[in-house]
């Protein structure tokens, strides 16, 4: 439970295809703090139009108003919804632990982004990437990361931490980009985990050519 409430209802801009809006959808849940989501039409361009640019200056999802507050990109959101509205479980504050997620929240924006969630860009939304090279990535990550997950429940240890929820949505739905989760088995055993968790919510499934123009 959040060590306290907002004051105003927290408000959500977010693609529901999106896995960084996920992220952020997902641990609202688990905080079981109430929210509102907007969602953004991506294809016409809402994104960047001046409204939502005064928002976030360049134009992706999601996007976080709290308030007054406005905050952006998707593992910056997950670190300021831990650190006012939760009382360390989720983003430990000594030393080490708080190491340990920023090593995941880096994997979030450097492999993981470049791997599983790139090569789900191209099939589900045909973006100009080079699919192979993105699977590539993915694998190399995956088999680092059951590794590391072998007698651990979580990213970090016994407990779930942001760390998991930066990590979990693009990896979960990596078979859309082509990419198997078959020989992980550590991997999906800790997906399954995290989607076990009180307020776990999933995010929308896709297919290859969903948006094809």
């Amino acid at each position: 439970m959040p060590s306290t409430k907002p004051t105003t209802t927290l408000r959500l801009h977010r693609h529901p295809l999106s896995g960084h809006a996920h992220r952020v959808q997902l641990f609202l849940s688990l905080l079981d703090l109430p929210f509102e989501m907007i969602d953004v039409d991506l294809l016409k361009g809402a994104h960047k139009q001046p409204a939502f640019l005064a928002m976030n200056p360049f134009g992706q999802v999601p996007v976080l108003e709290d308030g007054d507050t406005v905050v952006y990109d998707s593992n910056a959101i997950l670190v300021y919804l831990a650190t006012k509205y939760d009382d360390g479980n989720w983003l430990p504050r000594d030393p080490v632990g708080a190491a340990k997620v920023q090593q995941w929240l880096s994997l979030a924006a450097g492999q993981i982004a470049s791997g599983p969630a790139s090569a789900r860009l191209v099939t589900v939304f045909r973006a100009p990437l080079d699919h192979d090279r993105a699977k590539t990535i993915a694998s190399n990550l995956l088999a680092v990361l059951d590794a590391e997950l072998a007698g651990r429940h979580f990213a970090i240890g016994d407990r779930p931490t942001i760390a998991d929820i930066a990590a979990y949505s693009y990896i979960a739905h990596a078979p859309e980009g082509g990419v198997s989760l078959e020989p992980y088995a550590n991997v999906r055993a800790w997906l399954g985990r995290v989607a076990a968790l009180p307020g776990f919510v999933p995010m929308q499934q896709s297919k290859a050519g969903l948006l094809a123009a």
